[in-house]
């Protein structure tokens, strides 16, 4: 469970681009006005504040004047302390927040873009403002973090304040499944020591090296549990409210478990083979036409749940385009 990458980032935001763009435009609707272009910095830092207890994923907040040119600091929301507080006399007036509130009466809303100090994908929310003589005033600007923004809208906000402590668990389970991936390594290395002895002692009776493959073979499939593990849910974002993340995490761990089991039902093949036990081949065979079983019904499943995300998604772009 890992941070989103900027690609899932404007996914998700071209998902709810009309909630977004209708709710920064309400939020900037109720709030600009001339008075701001009066306050000073500290009374724009205490505005800023009140507006991030109701909407915490503003970041910036700072005005220009009607060329363009910013006549207050960056005043930082406060879950963005971080930021450094400068632009003052900076020129924003080729900015497309600045050049698209000059076209507009509303409130314009930017596409996504990489900030400049954070380094993270933000929107800017801008409105222009006229005296009372119809002349221009200024425009006021919002900064807004798209991920905090999104994680809001979605519901995920509380279940990323818990996304340390599921890593550091997920991490430890995975530390314990390759631990004993190497101690079944160990295992293999010393049965492949007495194989090697037993070759070169002539006196010694060598027999098939059927426990090197099965320790091998385990560790193998242990190890590949880890690894899956620790992508999905450590290293890898996934997002649980996408119906493909929770399909591609179960098929990926299902065929995990398939190879695990048809290797170890050949090995079986193999050993009651070697030993002429033919009453017990049937077993191994039992075992392999559940595996087959299995995998069918993980081809059947994963179809029909691409089949079931595809409907979702044309009957999302059908309401959005209608």
């Amino acid at each position: 469970m890992s941070k989103m990458s900027h690609i899932n980032v404007i996914e998700k935001y071209e998902e709810h681009r009309v909630a977004i763009h209708n709710l920064l435009s309400s939020i900037l609707s109720c709030f600009a006005d001339d008075k701001m272009f009066e306050k000073s910095d500290e009374e724009l830092t205490e505005f800023l504040n009140s507006l991030c207890s109701y909407y915490p994923f503003v970041s910036l907040l700072y005005l220009l004047d009607a060329k363009g040119r910013q006549i207050c600091m960056n005043v930082p929301g406060s879950h963005f302390k971080h930021h450094p507080k400068i632009g003052l006399d900076a020129d924003r007036s080729n900015r497309p927040y600045y050049l698209a509130a000059m076209k507009t009466d509303g409130v314009a809303v930017t596409e996504p873009y990489l900030s400049s100090v954070r380094r993270e994908l933000c929107l800017s929310a801008s409105m222009k403002v006229n005296n009372d003589d119809s002349t221009i005033k200024g425009v006021v600007v919002l900064d807004i973090d798209l991920s905090s923004m999104l994680a809001i809208l979605t519901g995920d906000s509380r279940r990323i304040h818990f996304e340390p402590y599921f890593k550091a668990m997920y991490t430890l389970i995975v530390l314990g499944l390759f631990t004993v991936a190497l101690m079944l390594l160990y295992a293999a290395g010393v049965e492949c020591l007495d194989v090697i002895y037993a070759m070169m002692t002539p006196e010694k009776r060598l027999e098939m090296p059927l426990g090197v493959v099965i320790y091998l073979t385990l560790s193998l499939a242990i190890f590949d549990l880890g690894k899956t593990t620790l992508e999905e849910e450590v290293l890898l974002y996934k997002d649980v409210l996408r119906h493909s993340s929770t399909r591609r995490t179960i098929t990926r761990f299902i065929a995990v478990i398939i190879i695990a089991v048809s290797i170890e039902s050949l090995l079986m093949i193999f050993k009651f083979a070697l030993k002429g036990d033919g009453e017990h081949i049937i077993e191994a065979v039992w075992i392999i036409i559940a595996v087959a079983s299995l995998l069918v019904s993980l081809g059947i499943y994963v179809y029909l749940g691409s089949k079931a995300e595809g409907m979702l998604l044309n009957n999302r772009d059908k309401q959005k385009a209608g």
